[in-house]
């Protein structure tokens, strides 16, 4: 035999020197939850190993982050009001903006994310204002444009709109532009489905609907080509980056994005998905570190630029010990 791919199999180094996919901590992304209040550090039971902290405790975790070299962070809030029209959103003293601040104080060299929805925010639940069951999609719009100036005001770099709603992308840029915040990013969640891997976000950051569902205004799962239509209506009205969401059991439609948009794209490996593994691995059925490592390897390869991830912490640590 001429020919023996298994040459550049041999050691650990050969390996490493003809990986096609290789990833970097300053590609991850780390989800985090912050609640108002202060003093507080406490655990997401349905997210085993991650925590919600008030903004006074955030430079415990985003520490971490910085040290492991992580390139961003993205952050959820979690309000103690909550209303019709999610005013606690767009507080410029709200407890996502606190965290901001907080942020950009301790650690200004770090990347600070910041999700623009309401469902955290709304009485209701759902991702803007109600009209009658229904989400209003136009009236929606001036409130997430005042959330995210509201976010960038206190020093968001990058705002990222989660709502689904058609032409946030450009109701987003036009507020900031005409506020001054020309050079604040958008990171659009384009591709967002209606998941059954959300469960433990919701959990998480409280933002259950009371009624109904969210498949009105996030996609259907059976659909790919409205994928890339999705993406390139964000695109021409102004988004910066795109997110697809979730991860793993939608790599073919990152590939399809990928292929063709002309942005950075990023995949966001959602909570139902870091919970599974999170919960194989606590009954001896599957390795966690090689599951998570494999995970964000796939999410790569399909061609995320950027991967959001609940492991970004650990896969970062890996990253640098040269074990990923």
């Amino acid at each position: 035999m001429i020919i023996r791919p298994r040459r550049l199999r041999k050691t650990a180094s050969i390996r490493a020197m003809t990986s096609e996919t290789r990833l970097s901590p300053s590609m991850l992304v780390y989800p985090v939850f912050i609640r108002e209040g202060k003093n507080i550090i406490e655990d997401i039971p349905a997210m085993p190993g991650q925590k919600r902290y008030s903004p006074d405790k955030l430079p415990v975790i985003l520490e971490r982050a910085v040290r492991n070299k992580i390139g961003a962070v993205l952050f959820f809030g979690i309000p103690d009001h909550k209303d019709e029209c999610g005013s606690s959103a767009y507080d410029d003293n709200g407890v996502i903006q606190q965290a901001i601040r907080t942020a950009k104080r301790e650690f200004p060299e770090l990347t600070i994310i910041a999700d623009v929805c309401m469902c955290e925010y709304t009485s209701h639940g759902h991702c803007g204002i109600l009209h009658g069951k229904d989400v209003d999609n136009d009236a929606t719009l001036q409130y997430l444009a005042r959330i995210a100036v509201s976010q960038a005001r206190a020093g968001a770099d990058i705002v990222a709109p989660s709502d689904m709603m058609d032409g946030h992308t450009a109701a987003i840029r036009e507020a900031l532009d005409i506020n001054g915040m020309t050079d604040t990013a958008i990171m659009s969640y384009a591709v967002k489905y209606a998941s059954a891997f959300y469960g433990p976000f919701r959990e998480a950051a409280g933002s259950a609907p009371s009624f109904g569902d969210r498949k009105s205004y996030q996609m259907n799962p059976r659909n790919l080509r409205e994928a890339i239509r999705e993406a390139e209506l964000d695109i021409s009205e102004g988004a910066d980056m795109i997110i697809v969401k979730p991860g793993l059991p939608y790599l073919d439609v990152l590939r399809a994005v990928k292929e063709c948009v002309n942005v950075p794209v990023a995949s966001y490996s959602v909570s139902g998905e870091y919970s599974m593994m999170k919960a194989a691995a606590s009954m001896g059925w599957l390795n966690e570190k090689n599951i998570a490592c494999e995970s964000a390897v796939s999410i790569a390869r399909a061609g995320a630029d950027i991967i959001i991830t609940y492991f970004a912490l650990e896969l970062a640590e890996y990253m640098l010990n040269g074990e990923l």
